[in-house]
Parts: C-alpha cells; sequence; structure tokens
C-alpha cells in the first residue's frame, strides 16, 4: 500500500503520519514530474532563443546545459535552513543527519527528505484560560475543567498557568509526538495537579507560588524526557490562583482572621520580648545583691573569728594586760552614749554636787530665725 493511502488519510509516511514543520528543500512533497519539467524548459528555451534554438553552436548549447545542470543542481541538490531553524536529514526514511543554518547539500528525492522546525521559536500554551497568542495576561475565558485541581488539604483552587518551551532535539520532536502542543499540555495539567495534590491551599495561595513553579518545571521535563519529546521547558508562569467563586467570600473571610491572628501572636511576642527581659534583669539584681549580701555577712563573721583569734593570741600571750584593756574598751561602749557625770572623790574640792553637770556637755539649741515683714528684714541684738 503506497504511504499516502494508509489508514485512509493522504499525505502518509512510513510513521503513519507525515511529519512536522516540512521545509521547501523538498521534504513532505511528492516527487516532481521530470518529464514535464523538462519539455516546460524546452518550450521556454525555444520561445527565448532566437530561431527557436535551431542555428545555435555547439558551444553555446554547452553553455546552456551546463548552466541548466548548475540550477538542476542548486534546486534539487542543495537546500537552505534559516538561522532560527535546523535542518533534519532523512535518507530512506530513517534519520541520517543535521544540517546547520545556511546552504547544504542533499541527495535528490526520494533518497534524501529534508524537515526545518524552528528551534528557537519560544512555544506558550496557557492551561485554564482559552487566549490566543495575542491576548494579554489573564484575560480570556475560564475553562474550569483544566483550572480547578484539589489540594492536598481537600480543598479546591482555582489555578491558571502558561507554559513556554522551546524545541529541544529535533529529531525526537519531529518522530516522537504526533501532537506536540496536546502533549505539552496534557503533560503540564498532570504535573501541576500533581504537584498542587501534595501542597496545602495555604501555601499555594500565599508564598508557595515561586516554588510551585519551579517543581512543575521540572517535573514537566522529566516527563517529557522519559516520553523522548525534545521539548525543553523555559518556564511556568501562574496567571491567577484562587480559591473558586463559590467560596471567595468566605476564603476572605479566613485570611483576614488569620491575618488579625498574626498581628495578636506578632503584638504578644513583642509583649513577651519586653517583659521577659525586664523579669530576668530584675531577678539577675536579685541573685546579685543577696550574694553580696552573703559575702558580707561571710566576711565580717571571718574578720570577727581572726579578731577573736588575735585576742586570744593577746590574752595568751599577757592575761593581766589584755583582760585591763577589754575591760576598758568595754566600758567605754558601755558608758560612752550615757548622761552621767563620774567625780572621782581624790580629785580634792572645787565641784559643787548639786550643779546640774550633766547639763554643761549638752549643745543649747540654736534660736529661731526672727520673722521678716513688709519685705524688711528685723534683726535684734544684745549690746554689752
Amino acid at each position: 500500500m503506497p504511504w499516502n493511502n494508509q489508514s485512509g488519510r493522504g499525505g502518509g509516511g512510513p510513521w503513519g503520519q507525515p511529519p512536522r514543520n516540512s521545509g521547501s528543500g523538498g521534504g513532505g512533497g511528492g516527487p516532481p514530474d521530470l518529464e514535464e519539467l523538462l519539455r516546460r524548459s524546452q518550450d521556454r528555451l525555444k520561445r527565448v532563443l532566437p530561431g527557436g534554438g535551431r542555428n545555435l553552436s555547439p558551444v553555446t548549447i554547452i553553455a546552456i546545459l551546463v548552466i541548466a545542470a548548475a540550477l538542476v543542481v542548486y534546486n534539487f541538490l542543495t537546500f537552505r535552513v534559516q538561522p532560527d531553524e535546523v535542518g533534519v536529514v532523512l535518507r530512506f526514511g530513517k534519520f541520517d543527519r543535521e544540517a546547520k543554518p545556511g546552504l547544504n547539500f542533499r541527495l535528490p528525492y526520494p533518497i534524501e527528505v529534508v524537515y526545518t522546525p524552528k528551534v528557537t521559536r519560544l512555544n506558550r500554551i496557557t492551561i485554564g484560560q482559552s487566549t490566543d497568542d495575542q491576548a494579554t495576561t489573564g484575560s480570556g475565558r475560564d475553562i474550569a475543567e483544566e483550572s480547578l485541581m484539589l489540594t492536598g488539604d481537600e480543598n479546591i483552587v482555582n489555578i491558571d498557568f502558561s507554559v513556554f518551551w522551546v524545541i529541544g532535539d529535533a529529531s525526537k520532536y519531529l518522530f516522537n509526538m504526533e501532537d506536540p502542543d496536546g502533549t505539552v499540555k496534557a503533560v503540564a495539567e498532570s504535573a501541576m495537579r500533581e504537584v498542587i495534590g501534595r501542597s496545602n491551599i495555604d501555601a499555594v495561595l500565599t508564598q508557595a507560588r515561586q516554588i510551585t513553579e519551579q517543581q512543575v518545571q521540572g517535573l514537566m521535563q522529566k516527563t517529557l524526557d522519559d516520553y523522548g519529546a525534545g521539548v525543553t521547558v523555559t518556564q511556568v508562569q501562574l496567571l491567577k490562583v484562587d480559591p473558586p467563586d463559590e467560596v471567595i467570600g468566605a476564603n476572605r473571610d479566613v485570611q483576614a482572621a488569620r491575618a488579625d491572628q498574626e498581628r495578636v501572636q506578632n503584638e504578644a511576642r513583642t509583649y513577651a520580648n519586653k517583659v521577659i527581659p525586664e523579669a530576668r534583669g530584675r531577678a539577675s539584681q536579685i541573685t546579685n545583691a543577696a550574694t553580696a549580701y552573703r559575702d558580707q555577712i561571710i566576711a565580717e563573721a571571718q574578720g570577727q573569728a581572726d579578731r577573736f583569734v588575735k585576742v586570744y593570741e593577746s590574752y595568751a600571750a599577757a592575761p593581766d594586760l589584755t583582760r585591763r584593756r577589754m575591760y576598758f574598751e568595754t566600758m567605754e561602749q558601755v558608758l560612752g552614749s550615757m548622761d552621767k557625770v563620774i567625780l572621782d572623790e581624790k580629785g580634792g574640792p572645787g565641784v559643787v554636787p548639786y550643779l546640774p553637770l550633766d547639763q554643761l556637755t549638752r549643745r543649747p539649741p540654736a534660736p529661731p530665725a526672727a520673722p521678716s515683714a513688709g519685705g524688711d528684714s528685723v534683726t535684734s541684738g544684745t549690746s554689752q
């Protein structure tokens, strides 16, 4: 059965369907009708040449044939690859080599066929929204069957995101996937659902957006590499991450309550950070005062013990002298604060016993200051 009649589809190939992105270098089309080309070339040549080409010299004919051969070689044995493309050359339907941008040579059809996919073009697929390539980010009709996903804590979240990808391996891209856009879209949706299924809704809605994008990109690349798709995922961008419209009001209330909870917790931490150091400072102050008092008592006791030892040593060296000195010191301490006058009977006459001798040692109180009137100071004194 010829290739173009397999499964009732036209334009088929040995893979069951024609490869995509075939270039103008002879790939993907049917074989040219060489007899028709030659006949048309002869007719045109006869119209151009004077006399219908009957009076041409052999040299002219040879030159014309050389030029025609060069044109045939250029048209049938060369192909051009643009700077944003790579040439994939098949020989008898099997991958043979890749051609760099520029002018390249190939064997004529059907020996070799060339396909030139654009490997530097950045492709974009949006999941969750119905948008075209010219639509702005976030616009378009929402597709619930693609955007609604279940989180790990059994909540529903509405996610729209875009995937940017380029062709990494042209030969794998051409022949290992029948529908590249559909395959990348299916892999992207599956990877996003797997990552969201392992996450909590709080993290997905708040601080875990970048982490989610990185995890989805890595999981997509691993899956596409296992497929041999020849596709490189350059970026995964989350466009919208919201709860479903039916519960978005309740979710906002929950977010507000959580914000209040965080605020109260922060205030409590601030108060604790203020009170705890003060309490620790007071405790340290009390501890230091107690330590100082303990050291003082111990030092005083040690001093008294050393003093007693010194007194005992003095007493042991001279008991009578030490006993007398201790007696005098004790009497000085006992009688030093008493209002008594001691008279020595051997002092002789001259002291009147009935005088208030105890008042002689006391100082008279200072006289009160004289009051002032009318801003003038009045002074009083005694004249002798």
